[in-house]
């Protein structure tokens, strides 16, 4: 725990040097694929409202899949679900400061929960009556996220990439979960890194942040150390979140990984599996 926190501190203060000021590109708004029933307009207060899905697929995923792959119902009252809220909290307060609407979640190396946590991250977002989410599965080496979610995608974001769907072909929206809708991956690409730092690859990050505006935009993204995706991917969105399993991720690859993500705006890390307090996310 000490160990994970020096390293941590350390990054900041390094991280801190190098990081300027980030501003977001301008984005135009084109007609979504997901209509959301009374809008929120710009001029007007966010408050809950009736979404009608017209393109995207609504399946009913199945709860013991759900809880099986450790995604937690944000009413629950465990500590689990009460540490994913506080995340939420916290994410929304400093993407509201900046005006953000995309972000990455990466971790320094496999198996430190980063799918995970982006699931249950992005599953708090939509209950949050001021926000729909879109998850997106960019970890085209090892995707993870139809599964988590228990979707048996007919297409995805790696054939979108390959020009064999569009992105109205991959949206799929949990029954049950509102404000949520997902474009996951289907299967991994053999040049995955080539594939979304490629000028289809931008277009496909443009067109999603153009179709929706006012929509959050969460992305899944390969461990940083062990490929260059993340670190070619990353320039496309706003901030980062890093995702940290205590006893598991090395201080050196916590180093590394901050050192890697500089120039993008890291706005806080998700300390995964703590046995130093009694919530399992802190």
């Amino acid at each position: 725990m000490d160990r994970i926190r020096k390293a941590l501190d350390l990054a900041r203060a390094d991280r801190a040097r190098f990081l300027g000021s980030f501003e977001p590109e301008a984005e135009t708004e084109t007609p979504p694929d997901v209509v959301d029933i009374r809008e929120i307009g710009v001029s007007t207060p966010r408050t809950a409202h009736v979404i009608t899905y017209t393109k995207t697929q609504v399946y009913e995923p199945r709860r013991t899949v759900l809880e099986a792959n450790r995604v937690v119902d944000p009413l629950d009252s465990s500590a689990v679900a009460a540490a994913f809220r506080m995340l939420r909290t916290q994410v929304l307060q400093r993407l509201d400061e900046r005006g953000w609407r995309s972000m990455a979640v990466l971790s320094a190396g496999p198996n430190d929960g980063k799918t995970t946590t982006a699931i249950n991250l992005a599953v708090n977002l939509a209950s949050d009556n001021r926000h729909t989410v879109l998850l997106v599965d960019c970890d085209l080496r090892r995707p993870g996220v139809a599964a988590g979610l228990d979707i048996a995608p007919e297409f995805g974001v790696d054939d979108v990439l390959c020009g064999k769907a569009r992105i109205d072909q991959c949206l799929y929206h949990p029954r049950g979960i509102e404000r949520l809708v997902v474009l996951p991956a289907r299967a991994s690409l053999s040049n995955s890194s080539e594939a979304l730092s490629s000028s289809r690859g931008r277009e496909f990050v443009q067109e999603l942040r153009a179709r929706y505006p006012e929509r959050i935009l969460l992305f899944d993204l390969p461990p940083i150390l062990g490929a260059d995706d993340a670190v070619a991917f990353l320039p496309m969105v706003e901030c980062a979140l890093v995702v940290v399993a205590e006893r598991q991720t090395p201080r050196d690859d916590l180093l590394r990984c901050m050192e890697l993500t500089r120039s993008t705006p890291v706005i806080g890390t998700v300390l995964n599996r703590s046995t130093g307090t009694p919530d399992a996310h802190s």
